[in-house]
């Protein structure tokens, strides 16, 4: 390791340590408005209905059968 040797740290990554700093409470909002979002219990009546719904795909979609 050279003697003025010194660890890269991008923009990006500079301004994100800034706004983490400045708001120490931002990844609890953000893990806040996954949950609201995306984070949901899945049905398993409804998750056996959708997989007894598939339709096997054909292997090169575009063909018609003839």
């Amino acid at each position: 390791m050279p003697l003025f040797w010194k660890p890269y740290k991008s923009e990006i990554t500079q301004f994100l340590d800034e706004l983490k700093a400045k708001k120490p409470t931002l990844e609890q909002e953000q893990r806040a408005g996954r949950a609201l979002l995306w984070d949901k219990p899945i049905d398993p009546e409804w998750q056996a209905e959708f997989q007894a719904g598939k339709v096997p795909q054909q292997p090169y979609v575009y063909q018609t059968k003839g």
